[in-house]
């Protein structure tokens, strides 16, 4: 039986190489940053998850503004609040 050459990661190497590029981009973004095991566990990448999620969703959320979907308000807080256009709600 022959060994199949591979052609495409398996979702646990996939999952290896995001974390890979989550330390590294948190170490590139924090150059003397150090910690251990635990606390890479617990505050490192748990943050990058989150920076990384935010930046899709807010991508997301302006796309959606620019069709004309959503529209959103600034807040005084610098926040921003998003609701559907009136033209897009389902009718009540």
């Amino acid at each position: 039986m022959t060994k199949q050459p591979c052609t495409s990661a398996t979702a646990e190497d996939e999952g290896e190489m995001e974390i890979e590029r989550s330390v590294l981009a948190y170490l590139h973004r924090h150059p003397q940053a150090a910690d251990t095991l635990r606390g890479i566990v617990n505050w490192w990448l748990p943050r990058q998850r989150y920076e990384s999620g935010c930046m899709r969703i807010e991508r997301v959320l302006d796309r959606l503004v620019g069709e004309g979907q959503l529209h959103c308000d600034p807040l005084p807080d610098g926040e921003v609040l998003y609701a559907l256009n009136d033209h897009t709600k389902p009718p009540q």
